[in-house]
This record gives structure tokens, C-alpha cells and sequence, in this order.
């Protein structure tokens, strides 16, 4: 016992409520365990009271909000060392690189999304029978023709209706309806992608001229089978049908889902910070964090930017743009060590892969959002 702790810690962590085996997993214990080294729950007998129960809620608050002014300042401060030091072990100092940058994420995104009247782009949407709304009233192309002589105006409008493209656009559901057994058996005949969008086209067609909207009333007036490429074609018409009366809510929908899509972002482009420093001794993963924490320091820069443009009402995210590609560069050089010529070059590669990357996933985003929604 000469070797015990003499100081004793106060509440329930204290020697007298010491046991000497885990109360969770019974792993035996020496009364000097604070906590057991199997489970790592804490070594206490002692009922949980409120007050211990808020003593430690606010003792890890405290914990955390200090790991979290920690990471904001070495992040800040001094570019590519924080990723240095993550990846040589010294990690208990700082926020999880993935929870620090899924945080600030999620707040940026709701903070635009919140902040944005995004429902007002629904105005441009369509009405109940599926029509686009147009402000002007009904589609004309008089505004388009306001610039060009009378006499060619005439001659413009005389042959787009000899053409009746329009009227053949407008009459395109009827066609299709018309015998709706035929067009499915025309598809059958189609490849998948050309299959699939020619149901979706026919579902779209009875919900904007039979008003049906359930998928077993449509197979039952048609005669259709109920197969799972039919569902799938029939959720991708409703979806559709959906973002096009309600482009606004859609964009909403959209920016809420983004938080999660950098996820799947980021991992694809650490495979080209692994192909730029392919001869460096980094692992996939270590170059996986130094892109976290590099993604985290453009949120912080557009949290601000936001938030100065909102008080003030200019715009700044350029001059934030501006200070996160210098940061980039810097961060570069100090994780990496490599000179100046060097950095440049991959510095302009990433940035191009990056803006890429970055369109595809808007893209795809978008695309699944559309069949999805």
C-alpha cells in the first residue's frame, strides 16, 4: 500500500467509493484505479447523485470547449501544423478532424439554408396541371422577338408555327397516352436507362392528364405489372413531378443534404493528394485528415464571411476565397516540406481536381436529388 495515491480525489471519485473489481465488466481492480484499464468506465461504487451527474456534464463541457479553442487556434494559426501533429500521435490536444469538420458544416449549412427565402423560387415552379408558371402569363415569345424588325418577327413566327413544336411539345402526354400498353411494350424493348426513362415519362404523363397518383390505381387502370423497375420508374416520376411545382423547397432540401455530401467528397479527393505526394512517407489516411483539416478552415472562413456580410451588407466571400487559397498554399509547404516550385505546381494540380470534384458531386447530388426528392 506504500505505493497508493495520497491525494484523494473529491466527489464520487474519491478512495472510499473505490472497489476492487469493475462494476462493469468485473475485471479486478486495485483501489488505486481511477478507472478500469479493461472498459475504461470510471472505478466507483458510489450511486450517481444530480449533482454528480451535472459535475461531470460540465466538467467534459469544459474539456471539450477547451480541445475546441485549441484546434480553432493552432488551425488558424499556424497552417499544416495541426495535421502534423495529428498524425505523428498528438491527438488528445484536438477535436476528432470528422466531428470538428461535420460541426462546422452543418452550422454553415443551416445557416444559409435558414437565412436563404429559397421557397420563393417555387413561384417559378409548376401549377397543379403541371404547366411552368411563367410571371408574364402564359408562354410567348413576344419578349424574345421585341428586338427584331416587324417584317423578320413575322417571318420567325410563321415558320416555328409551320414547325407546331410547341403544340407537338404540349400534346406529347396525349400521344403517349393514348395506348398505354403499346408505349410500355415499346420501352421493354429499349436498354435499361432508355427503359427506365420511358416509364418515368409515361407515370409523369397520368399524374399531369389523369391526375392518378398512386402507383397501384395506375397499374390497375393499365393493365401494367407490378415489378420493381415500375416502382422505381414510378418514385423517379413523383419526385420529378414534385421538383418541378416546388423548385425552391427542392434547393432547401438540397443544402441540407450538403453536410454529409462533403463526406463522401473528401475521401475521393485524398486519393489525388496520395497520387501528388505519392513519394512521401504518408499514409492514405494521413492525407485524408490533412484535407479535414484544410475543409474545416474553408468552413470557419465562410462562417465569417457570412456573418460579415449579413451585419454589414457587402460582400466578402472573395476576400475570404482569397485568404483560404494562401492559407492552402502555406499549409501545403509546412505539411509536406517541399519548396516553393514544388508546392506551386501541386497547389494548381489539387485546386483543378478539387474544382472538378467539387461540380461532379454538386451533379450527382443534384441528379439523385431529382429521382429522390
Amino acid at each position: 500500500m506504500d505505493n497508493k495515491p495520497t491525494l484523494q480525489h473529491t466527489g464520487r471519485y474519491q478512495l472510499r467509493y473505490r472497489g476492487t473489481e469493475c462494476a462493469n465488466c468485473q475485471h479486478p481492480l486495485d483501489i488505486s484505479d481511477r478507472y478500469c484499464p479493461n472498459c475504461s468506465q470510471a472505478n466507483s461504487t458510489k450511486k450517481l447523485t444530480l449533482k454528480d451527474f451535472f459535475d461531470e456534464f460540465f466538467s467534459s463541457l469544459i474539456s471539450y470547449d477547451s480541445k475546441l479553442l485549441k484546434t480553432l487556434s493552432a488551425l488558424l494559426i499556424r497552417p499544416g501544423r495541426i495535421t502534423k501533429d495529428y498524425v505523428r500521435g498528438k491527438r488528445v490536444s484536438y477535436t476528432n478532424p470528422f466531428r470538428f469538420l461535420l460541426s462546422l458544416a452543418i452550422v454553415y449549412f443551416l445557416m444559409l439554408n435558414f437565412t436563404g427565402d429559397f421557397q420563393a423560387l417555387d413561384k417559378f415552379g409548376a401549377d397543379a396541371d403541371g404547366d411552368w408558371i411563367r410571371e408574364d402569363g402564359p408562354l410567348n415569345f413576344s419578349a424574345e422577338f421585341k428586338d427584331i424588325p416587324a417584317e423578320e418577327q413575322q417571318t420567325l413566327e410563321t415558320a416555328l408555327d409551320s414547325l407546331k413544336i410547341w403544340e407537338n411539345f404540349m400534346n406529347s402526354d396525349s400521344i403517349l397516352l393514348s395506348d398505354p400498353p403499346k408505349h410500355f411494350k415499346k420501352t421493354e424493348s429499349d436498354g435499361f436507362i432508355n427503359r427506365f426513362f420511358g416509364k418515368r415519362e409515361f407515370f409523369n404523363a397520368v399524374f399531369n392528364e389523369d391526375k392518378i397518383y398512386q402507383f397501384d390505381a395506375i397499374i390497375k387502370k393499365y393493365d401494367l405489372e407490378d415489378s420493381r423497375m415500375n416502382r422505381s420508374a414510378f418514385r423517379a416520376a413523383t419526385s420529378f413531378n414534385r421538383f418541378r411545382k416546388e423548385p425552391g423547397s427542392f434547393v432547401s432540401s438540397m443544402i441540407s443534404k450538403l453536410p454529409f455530401a462533403v463526406f463522401f467528397f473528401l475521401p475521393a479527393f485524398a486519393i489525388f493528394i496520395w497520387l501528388a505526394y505519392i513519394r512521401k512517407k504518408y499514409t492514405y489516411t494521413d492525407h485524408l485528415i490533412f484535407g479535414f483539416h484544410i475543409t474545416s478552415l474553408l468552413f470557419i472562413l465562410l462562417i465569417v464571411s457570412f456573418l460579415v456580410d449579413s451585419i454589414f451588407d457587402t460582400l466578402s466571400w472573395w476576400f475570404f476565397i482569397l485568404v483560404f487559397g494562401l492559407y492552402l498554399f502555406q499549409a501545403m509547404r509546412k505539411f509536406y516540406e517541399q519548396g516553393i516550385f514544388k508546392t506551386l505546381v501541386k497547389y494548381l494540380f489539387l485546386n483543378f481536381v478539387f474544382f472538378i470534384l467539387a461540380m461532379l458531386t454538386i451533379a450527382i447530388l443534384f441528379t439523385g436529388g431529382v429521382f429522390t426528392y
